[in-house]
């Protein structure tokens, strides 16, 4: 006789990226064929646990979603912790759908309230990293950062001409809210001529000699990446005050259009930005993120099969690996001194 079907829910929170859906499609492949483990799926984030709009989910509705960009479940930026009466809502929601626990898909904030409502609240959860920022903790990469890289890279690679054509200063502004993974990797990968990044404040002269210092010495343009989360040097320049999200973050975006301008004023060069904004999220994801986003799938709903709740899924090597979860949030994962030191050697 067949034993009794198990069930787990599954969300994904916060900000889309590429890979998602095949997280999803893993959990319920693997839940289903190795632990007889059915899935529902919670419609956008921890606001569809609030409320308790969930749907069924297994092989037939998760066929070919591998490929697609976003995800199939929606997804919102809703704190649950701090929502009115939320640790009972979500307690009363598991009882009434009878699920053991939550696998819980997100970045920085969803984790951060998984890790509450985990630790503090003893919530079933077992966590699986993605974030384009690549900014946590507890795992090498993250679901999305790979692809989000590659649109970057393209879009350095495509300034490049332009910027040639024109003999122009080109600002690409990419995501990056604390950490600067993408500008990092992209302006290196790209041939970028200078990142500025949230782990290194920049002083605005310091960059503008170096613009100059380049055209002085027959370079007629300049590529600049820079992550929406820089900020400058104490002392050098004041940014505008931004909006806060649910979680209390800034909502970023607009760094290098309010410093465009003072760039052309102390260089007398002709300055062009390009934000890239939610194109970075967007579209399929690449091979990588396929491959990793399946593998913490599988991970993630064989630690749940098995009762290990509290723990998150990270990529250690070439290995899929179970970590604490709250080391995903304990601090976050920044770009190290080193690397953007092989970045600089290629500012000439």
């Amino acid at each position: 006789m067949r034993a009794v079907m198990r069930r787990i829910g599954l969300l994904t929170g916060g900000g889309d990226c590429p890979g998602l859906n095949a997280v999803i499609r893993a959990v319920v492949r693997r839940g289903g064929d190795a632990h007889n483990l059915s899935v529902d799926g919670f419609r956008n984030g921890w606001a569809g646990v609030l409320e308790g709009t969930a749907v069924p989910l297994n092989a037939e509705s998760t066929k070919g979603i591998l490929h697609r960009g976003g995800t199939i479940l929606g997804t919102s930026r809703v704190n649950p912790v701090d929502a009115d009466g939320g640790v009972e809502r979500i307690r009363d929601v598991l009882d009434l759908h009878g699920l053991a626990g939550l696998v819980v898909i997100g970045g920085e904030g969803t984790l951060s309230a998984a890790r509450r409502l985990s630790v503090e609240h003893g919530v079933p959860i077992i966590g699986v990293p993605k974030t384009i920022d690549n900014d946590l903790g507890g795992t090498q990469f993250t679901i999305g950062f790979s692809t989000a890289l590659d649109v970057a890279t393209a879009a350095v690679d495509r300034l490049h001409s332009t910027a040639e054509s024109h003999n122009r200063v080109m600002l690409l502004e990419v995501m990056g809210r604390h950490a600067g993974w993408i500008a990092t990797y992209a302006g290196i990968a790209g041939g970028a001529d200078a990142i500025l990044v949230p782990e290194r404040p920049f002083d605005l002269d310091r960059v503008c000699r170096h613009l100059k210092h380049r055209h002085a010495t027959g370079r007629s343009f300049s590529i600049v990446v820079v992550a929406e989360g820089a900020v400058p040097a104490a002392g050098t320049m004041v940014l505008p005050d931004y909006e806060r999200d649910t979680f209390g973050r800034p909502r970023l975006g607009g760094i290098a259009n309010h410093i465009a301008p003072h760039i052309e004023e102390r260089t007398g060069f002709a300055v062009r930005v390009t934000t890239l904004g939610h194109v970075q999220r967007g579209g399929s994801p690449n091979a990588f993120d396929r491959v990793l986003a399946s593998s913490m799938g599988v991970a993630a709903v064989d630690l749940a099969a098995e009762g290990r709740w509290g723990l998150m899924v990270g990529m250690h090597g070439n290995d899929v690996v179970p970590v604490d979860l709250a080391e995903a949030t304990r601090e976050l994962k920044t770009v190290p001194l080193s690397m953007y030191a092989v970045a600089e050697v290629f500012f000439g």
